[in-house]
């Protein structure tokens, strides 16, 4: 029997586990090392037993552990404590369980009033938030290591289908994995030319300069272009094995979706550090809170309390 391996997806959109089955031939041969004894996009285990006679919720035991999504109800704590009670090692796998990824944008405007939004709109009826059968919301989205220790974070959105089997491969083989541990510049081909291009950020609604033509290291820096590019203060990952990061390598800048380089960094502060640096004025950015679009968990997200009005 191989190395057992279980996967649990939570507040999540399965992208995670596309990026596993992308893995391709390198999966084919995991699998012959590896024992998947939970994976739901894959195969059939019930939580409470196969018939459903089970009292409480179970997954079987594993070395390995991956999970992808953030916490955002009583569900996902309920299965994300199982998988760290039954898993040796716990890997948040993808951008949502290591910073709380999209869905930690709801931080914004709270649960409570984010999930009324939901449910009642200008254009439907009112109704009421569903309370019954469905899981009690929690008071915001987490990431996973603000409930359970986690051994290793893989980010991405989705993660590199090349990482996520060099951190199997590296695991079965007793190895620290070969990941990439710098930013999005440093992996980055384009050309720079240093300061003083322009002195404030533009929206992207036009395209960047360069020459379809040319090669990409051609292409001017898109943050030296005044593009509001987060390479500088995002983790580095998505460009291994393909040459330039993703969102680059289609000439438009990039987005942040590794979440911070460092795992506790602030990724809207370090951008603000990254504009100043660049001689771009900092105040020209339309919404700094949307550049933690993809790690607005730990709490870097939150209601903005109501200011009164002082003309009165």
């Amino acid at each position: 029997m191989g190395v057992r391996v279980a996967e649990e997806w939570l507040h999540s959109c399965s992208g995670c586990e596309i990026a596993i089955l992308n893995t391709g031939e390198g999966l084919l041969e995991l699998l012959k090392q590896i024992d998947l004894v939970h994976i739901p996009v894959l195969m059939d285990n019930k939580y409470y037993g196969q018939m459903g006679d089970g009292t409480e919720l179970t997954i079987p035991e594993a070395e390995v552990g991956l999970v992808s999504g953030g916490v955002a109800n009583e569900e996902h704590l309920e299965v994300l404590l199982e998988m760290r009670k039954k898993c040796k090692i716990l890997i948040a796998l993808g951008t949502c369980a290591t910073h709380g990824g999209l869905p930690a944008l709801l931080n914004s405007w709270g649960m409570e009033d984010g999930m009324v939004d939901y449910y009642s709109t200008a254009t439907t009826e009112a109704c009421e938030v569903p309370t019954d059968v469905v899981p009690a919301p929690l008071d915001r989205v987490y990431a996973l290591d603000e409930k359970v220790e986690i051994d290793m974070i893989l980010p991405g959105c989705p993660p590199n289908p090349a990482l996520i089997a060099e951190v199997l491969t590296a695991l079965l083989e007793g190895r620290d994995p070969a990941i990439p541990t710098k930013s999005v510049c440093d992996t980055c081909p384009t050309r720079r030319e240093g300061k003083g291009g322009v002195s404030k950020v533009r929206r992207f609604l036009q395209n960047a300069q360069y020459n379809p033509e040319q090669p990409i290291d051609e292409m001017r820096c898109l943050l030296e272009q005044g593009l509001m590019c987060m390479g500088p203060v995002t983790a580095a990952g998505c460009a291994s094995g393909r040459g330039a990061p993703s969102c680059i390598s289609a000439r438009v800048p990039c987005r942040g979706c590794f979440g911070p380089v460092r795992r506790e960094g602030n990724q809207m502060l370090d951008m603000m550090n990254a504009l100043a640096s660049n001689a771009i004025d900092y105040t020209s950015v339309v919404d700094r809170r949307s550049l933690l679009r993809f790690s607005g968990s730990h709490g870097l997200l939150r209601k903005l309390p109501v200011r009164k009005n002082t003309e009165e």
